[in-house]
């Protein structure tokens, strides 16, 4: 029988200059099979007892090594979605996941926005679906630039049965129960390009009307129909985007998702929300601060970004009682600048100015950070 080989780079590995091992993608799904079971019932991981070549001898024992940590957050939830098929979403598996230790194996890794797009890979990488090649392409061009602290650690582009994704640095893997905090950045979220059909349509008008009853002019009301620029314009003015450059898209405090932040739109609500994701700790509050000051001095003085309209990216922020970490996400909508075109981020936007106000959004998210800080 022919055995379908995957080679699956290790990123420990690769960062020690080692070389990826290679093994049937049978034995490893059986593996991680009887891996997760055991794991979510408490018990220490061991492997198949299996005739075996050496370099899946040197693969077992990392895995023990693993085992012997079984009680770490990150590699529970790890191997429990490493055991299932990349096209099953990874937040209905760990809303569905059971047994004692539920609430501390829960973490939401699936954030708002990417729905069955995102899987963990191995131990401290995730796997994300592309949609195209554009977003692996700025990947590569980040990790030659001096923002690269500030993105997700890039390890690669690949096929996997038949669809495209890119390795990329688990962020959450590093941190135990998480607090995490998706800010989708900007005064504008859509591409120029999506937005430059003038047809007006009805089924966008519906959503409209189904938002907002008393959204559409009487023009619009008239013609039963709203173009998609008049859509999407009235789209951002739901949240803060539109008026402070950043909307909160999701949130997971200790224990579970928060679902109420759609309407999150004035400067005291967006506080109050900054004031849950803190939980009252002042240290905490101190150090994403600083860390977000750092994020806009190194994207003013990156070549990269200066070059480049960056829409529809994030800002993912997580915390645990020990660590605070943040960083810029989603490159699927970042384009390279024409020639001869220069943005500041902070402009508004106008049709072909190819302004975005990432800049002006991460102003204001600084200011509200401050905001919630206790005053002393």
């Amino acid at each position: 029988m022919n055995t379908e080989v995957l080679k699956i780079k290790d990123p420990q590995r690769e960062l020690n200059g080692s070389k990826p091992v290679t093994r049937s993608e049978s034995f490893v799904k059986r593996w991680r099979r009887t891996a997760v079971t055991r794991c979510l019932k408490g018990e220490t991981i061991s492997t198949p007892r299996r005739r075996h070549s050496r370099s899946e001898d040197k693969y077992e024992s990392d895995v023990q090594m693993l085992g012997d940590s079984c009680d770490k957050l990150p590699i529970l939830h790890i191997l429990a979605l490493n055991a299932l098929d990349l096209s099953a979403p990874a937040s209905d598996i760990l809303v569905k996941e059971k047994g004692p230790c539920e609430a501390r194996r829960r973490i939401w890794i699936q954030l708002s926005g990417h729905p069955g797009s995102l899987t963990p890979a191995g131990p401290g990488t995730l796997w994300k679906r592309l949609h195209d090649c554009n977003e692996s392409e700025m990947y590569e061009k980040l990790m030659k630039d001096s923002a690269v602290g500030i993105v997700p650690k890039f390890y690669r582009k690949l096929e996997f049965k038949g669809e495209l994704f890119v390795e990329i640095r688990d962020l959450l893997y590093d941190f135990c129960d998480p607090y995490v905090l998706d800010i989708k950045m900007g005064t504008r979220t859509f591409l120029e390009s999506e937005v430059s059909n003038n047809v007006a349509r009805k089924d966008l008008y519906l959503k409209m009307k189904a938002l907002d009853p008393s959204a559409p002019t009487p023009e619009e009301e008239k013609e039963q129909a709203v173009t998609k620029l008049r859509y999407m314009t009235f789209r951002e003015e739901l949240s803060s985007t539109c008026e402070f450059g950043f909307r909160v898209e999701a949130m997971k405090l200790r224990g579970q998702p928060v679902s109420d932040l759609k309407k999150v739109r004035t400067k005291n609500e967006l506080t109050q929300t900054f004031d849950r994701f803190f939980n009252g700790n002042p240290k905490i509050r101190r150090k994403m601060l600083e860390r977000i000051l750092d994020i806009r001095r190194q994207f003013e003085n990156s070549s990269f970004f200066k070059s480049h309209e960056v829409v529809g990216s994030s800002i993912l922020m997580i915390h645990d009682e020990c660590k605070v970490g943040a960083w810029i996400i989603d490159f699927g909508k970042t384009r390279k600048l024409p020639d001869g075109v220069g943005v500041t981020h902070r402009n508004p936007w106008k049709p072909g100015n190819h302004e975005e106000g990432y800049l002006f959004g991460l102003d204001n998210l600084i200011d509200v950070v401050r905001s919630a800080c206790p005053k002393k």
